[in-house]
């Protein structure tokens, strides 16, 4: 099923005016998926910026659903890019799902005339004007493997010289600035609500096992063998009081290295999870299939606990996504039912599979540290 959300019409139809304001790779091919980060703050809408535009709606949004907070509206997740994840359309969002089977590197997405500018005005800052005319040379194809590339390669690659640092933390830090203004109009929209914000950062994982993490990389995580690259973002969700959503919490690194040897979906979660940990920001799961066999909720299990074990009050939720008519099949419905319960005994949370009570209070929530939901 595409779940796929397009931007509105007027947004569309500006691009049309301004293509400029979309992403725009090496080759010029431009994605019309979210407006570019580059003008955030520029009156590119209608006498408007994005990051005001984005406020509105989340207004507007507060003040229409106002009577409904806390009892049948008791969390916000806030999108922050494509797909609503906090990162740039270096895939499209309806072949990301895939992207880890052809191992795609990905495409910067700095070419659009606003993301040129922020990077030229930045090389000139530091007396390196030659790196400001667009991003990295020698990065290869989509399908190509990255030890084929002058940029991704393990042994001498450009990502780890002084100008690779330069460009992946300008990248990168345009992206987290991005998430910073949208992260404070939303708490600033939202404070004395009764509702829970998060945002959602992507599942990247199928060059997780080498060293430059290529895929992360082109898509604004700069996350590598030798730096952290999601210990900035979970710092930044707390400072705000978000709660981070992640996926993948079903994949298992002895069934995906069959097909690509150096994907590890295990890895990247558990980097991710101790981010949260160590920054004590709350966590939302989410599956990224619609698996329902018992390995995979046993894998839930296991990588929750990874979260939850340990901390004196876990706040941790879990968002069983894609169900379809087939999770009510008797024998797929006797496993989730198990595992709702498997997950309920091991303290992560609580959760009641009759009739859910609507008028349990998102501050209930809270006090329990613990929520499940599915959808």
């Amino acid at each position: 099923m595409d779940k796929r959300i397009p931007l509105p019409v007027w947004v569309l139809q500006q691009m049309d005016k301004d293509p400029d304001i979309t992403y725009s790779d090496r080759l010029g091919r431009r994605s019309t998926e979210y407006i570019s980060l580059g003008c955030d703050i520029l009156p590119v809408l209608q006498g408007r910026s994005p990051i005001q535009a984005y406020a509105d709606f989340m207004r507007n949004f507060r003040d229409a659903f106002r009577s409904f907070f806390g009892d049948v509206i008791t969390g916000v997740q806030v999108g922050m890019g494509p797909a609503g994840e906090l990162r740039y359309p270096s895939s499209p969002s309806h072949k990301l799902m895939w992207a880890w089977r052809s191992r795609e590197l990905g495409e910067f997405q700095c070419y659009d005339k606003y993301m040129l500018a922020s990077l030229n005005a930045c090389a000139r800052e530091i007396g390196m004007r030659e790196w400001g005319s667009g991003g990295p040379i020698g990065t290869g194809n989509l399908m190509q493997d990255l030890e084929n590339t002058e940029f991704f390669k393990s042994d001498d690659g450009s990502w780890n010289t002084a100008y690779g640092k330069f460009f992946l933390e300008w990248y990168s830090g345009m992206l987290l600035l991005h998430g910073e203004r949208i992260c404070r109009e939303a708490e600033t929209i939202f404070r004395g609500i009764e509702v829970n914000t998060s945002a959602k950062v992507a599942g990247i994982h199928w060059h997780y096992g080498t060293e430059s993490h290529a895929s992360e990389l082109t898509a604004g995580y700069y996350n590598t063998s030798t730096r952290d690259g999601y210990l900035p973002i979970a710092r930044m969700f707390g400072r705000y009081g978000f709660t981070l959503c992640s996926t993948c919490f079903e994949k298992q690194d002895v069934e995906e290295k069959q097909m690509n040897p150096v994907s590890s979906p295990e890895g990247f979660l558990r980097q991710l999870l101790l981010a949260a940990r160590v920054c004590d920001v709350p966590l939302e799961g989410e599956n990224c299939t619609s698996n329902l066999d018992d390995r995979s909720f046993q894998q839930v299990l296991k990588m929750s606990k990874f979260y939850s074990d340990g901390l004196e009050k876990p706040t941790f939720s879990f968002n069983f996504v894609r169900m379809d008519k087939n999770m009510f099949e008797y024998n797929n419905w006797v496993r989730f039912s198990r595992f709702v319960r498997q997950m309920s005994v091991a303290n992560i949370f609580r959760a009641r599979l009759g009739s859910p009570d609507i008028h349990s209070s998102a501050a209930d929530s809270a006090k329990l540290g613990f929520a499940f939901a599915y959808s």
